[in-house]
């Protein structure tokens, strides 16, 4: 089944052509990635699909349901989007329970204790967290927050922007465990933009590329770690990549 189906998706602000007839489908259960330099266009098929951006055209399908211009409950409940940095997306002088809270009160759902008590447990945190603060937590932790935000409703489809990307290299890793036990636990279905080709080999089943607002190229992570890309510009994405992977190891 195809939950997610991007169809000749085009953007523009003003003048400016953002997104340039974009067309990609992730199935059920499964992890995507979009990869490209910044500006080509990564976040802003995130920001479409999560209702952020309503004057595209084009169209957008969730679990064979095509998506309006207007943002409604239904839709989300289905989708949720963990942004990249997890400070920024949390209210300061909110606690956490406050934080999962709100969605629930929002959408009219019951046992709110129980349920932020539950969503807390399923991404590493004790329910002593309720009571804190996100200055009060380390960046892993608030991520972990921002990933329980996404879930409390439910979804089956998380949009996931650069959600390491914040995180020093120690935290990075277990987040990324993290999500993807959540997804073989929950049977989610990522759609997850990133920079780091590393990330996308730990995560992803399948890639497309960026560039200019178009994808030039989409393929198995398999496909891309054994040197199969086709476009030059995916393979000089993966030069890149090695080339400073060396240049990290070697300073």
């Amino acid at each position: 089944m195809t939950m997610i189906d991007v169809n000749a998706l085009h953007l523009a602000f003003g003048a400016v052509k953002v997104l340039n007839n974009v067309n990609l489908q992730v199935q059920a259960g499964q992890s995507f990635g979009l990869v490209g330099e910044s500006g080509s266009g990564k976040t802003t098929v995130l920001r479409c699909l999560a209702g952020q951006y309503m004057h595209w055209d084009g169209q957008l399908r969730i679990g064979g349901h095509a998506l309006g211009r207007k943002l409604d409950r239904a839709r989300c409940r289905e989708v949720q989007m963990v942004f990249q940095d997890p400070y920024g997306s949390l209210h300061p002088r909110h606690t956490i329970h406050t934080v999962l809270a709100e969605p629930l009160r929002i959408h009219g759902m019951d046992r709110e204790r129980e349920r932020v008590e539950s969503i807390l447990a399923k991404v590493g945190l004790n329910s002593s967290y309720r009571f804190r603060y996100p200055h009060q937590l380390s960046g892993g932790q608030r991520q972990r927050v921002a990933i329980a935000r996404a879930l409390i409703l439910e979804p089956r489809v998380l949009l996931l922007d650069e959600p390491t990307s914040a995180l020093d290299v120690s935290v990075q890793a277990e987040i990324l465990n993290l999500l993807a036990d959540l997804r073989e636990r929950d049977g989610l279905t990522y759609l997850m933009v990133t920079h780091d080709l590393g990330v996308v080999a730990h995560l992803c089943d399948q890639v497309a590329v960026m560039q200019h607002g178009s994808i030039v190229e989409t393929l198995t992570t398999e496909a891309l770690c054994n040197n199969a890309a086709q476009h030059a510009y995916t393979r000089m994405l993966v030069d890149s990549s090695r080339s400073y992977s060396r240049d990290m190891a070697e300073a």
